[in-house]
């Protein structure tokens, strides 16, 4: 009897760890299945995507229940296509612009309001100093990331091959300097203007150092006449440096892309790009760079600068915003904020983040901590997008026949009154 019962047991045993081994497959299955999906879209160039991935890594190391999915888009191509994403069928998170870029779909009902968020995660405090570019009527659309000081990026030692003996600080040593750099063989000034963005740069602190950032601001707005004289002198201030021959021959052939290596020859000894621009140098060569503010050209100008925002947005018709609130809490940690923007040779937004140790980013962060007269986001992130596209083909234009500013002018003239109902 008890062989009897003993064999029996071991029936049960055997049956019942059977019956627990296909419980817990099916346990397991289930939670494979259940496992939350989170798909993010992001634009990054080539040598930006190494530093998304780490931060990724990180999330899903901290988050093994959330199936995270990462598409990585090129710039350019991302521009074209986020408009559809966002309307029809959108990933639950995406990468962007603050300013008016972020503006323009949150006014058009496209972004998940994340004002919560900000109140929630300590954001208010953390990132009190881009809340502004993050904000649309009053509420919050964007989780910021890292942030470029634009300046000039030039070689020390072409500098002193010329006999430069400093930073150009005024108009009249810039277009000195270009003149020795000239007579010396190396074209002073490299523009990737191609990407026609770049051009906006020049637009930008060509207006912000002779009309200040409240014309700027207003330009950026539709509120004033690109007729109107002020404008027609940021124009003929940029064509004077192309009479003085500061700038490179055939730009329109180069874009951001393939410009890095013009000035890491030495075949050019400037270039006016954000700070980002710093992973473009080999690291053996990074001690003969340096970075240097727009010079002044009027005295009684505040300076100001340009210090555009990159941010996470989720969209309006997103499938997973929990996961997605989840993931930008995360990327908006001090720790993460500054992984991210030193790897991309940016600066942090969040003000409880490392202080850059890179000594390009060290003199944008500077830049900007002590600029007097506003910060501006960009050409094209504080205009609407039709006005801002028509304004960089018309520079890609003026940059191949200066001679045409009153023609293009008056055409930029006319689309503003289109656009704006002017």
């Amino acid at each position: 009897m008890f062989a009897h019962r003993l064999r029996a047991f071991g029936t049960l045993a055997r049956v019942t760890a059977a019956a627990a081994i296909v419980a817990a497959t099916f346990t397991g299955a289930a939670t494979n299945a259940d496992a939350s999906t989170l798909t993010v879209n992001v634009s990054a160039r080539a040598n930006q995507r190494s530093t998304w991935q780490d931060a990724f890594d990180k999330f899903k190391k901290a988050n093994p229940d959330i199936d995270l999915k990462v598409s990585y888009i090129d710039e350019e191509a991302y521009k074209v296509q986020i408009s559809g994403w966002l309307a029809t069928d959108p990933p639950d998170v995406v990468s962007w612009h603050d300013g008016e870029r972020m503006a323009y779909y949150a006014q058009r009902g496209l972004l998940e309001d994340l004002s919560t968020d900000w109140a929630k995660n300590g954001w208010n405090d953390q990132y009190a100093a881009v809340k502004g570019a993050s904000t649309w009527n009053g509420k919050q659309y964007a989780a910021p990331l890292g942030y470029d000081a634009y300046g000039f990026f030039y070689r020390k030692d072409l500098f002193e091959k010329a006999g430069i003996k400093s930073e150009p600080k005024t108009w009249n040593e810039l277009i000195d300097a270009c003149k020795k750099l000239k007579a010396s063989g190396v074209q002073p000034i490299a523009v990737a203007a191609r990407d026609s963005w770049t051009l906006a740069a020049w637009f930008d602190y060509l207006d912000l150092r002779i009309n200040g950032n409240a014309f700027h601001q207003q330009l950026m707005a539709g509120q004033i006449p690109y007729t109107d004289a002020r404008v027609k002198k940021v124009f003929t201030a940029w064509k004077s440096l192309m009479d003085n021959q500061c700038f490179m021959e055939n730009a329109l052939s180069y874009d951001v892309d393939s410009i890095g290596p013009v000035l890491v020859s030495g075949k050019a000894a400037m270039m006016l790009m954000g700070t980002f621009f710093s992973a473009s140098f080999p690291a053996n060569m990074k001690q003969d760079v340096g970075f240097f503010r727009f010079p002044v050209i009027d005295a009684n100008v505040p300076m100001a600068e340009d210090g555009p925002v990159n941010v996470l947005l989720i969209p309006a018709k997103a499938k997973n915003k929990a996961d997605a609130r989840r993931l930008l809490a995360f990327m908006e940690t001090p720790e993460i904020n500054a992984d991210l923007a030193r790897g991309w040779g940016q600066l942090p937004s969040n003000n409880k983040a490392a202080a850059p140790e890179d000594p390009i980013s060290k003199v944008g962060f500077q830049t900007l901590a002590n600029t007097s007269g506003g910060i501006a986001q960009f050409y094209d992130r504080d205009m609407q997008k039709e006005m801002a596209d028509e304004g960089m083909k018309a520079m890609q234009q003026f940059y191949s026949d200066p001679s045409q500013i009153d023609t293009l002018l008056a055409r930029l003239e006319t689309t503003r009154q289109r656009i704006y109902h002017k």
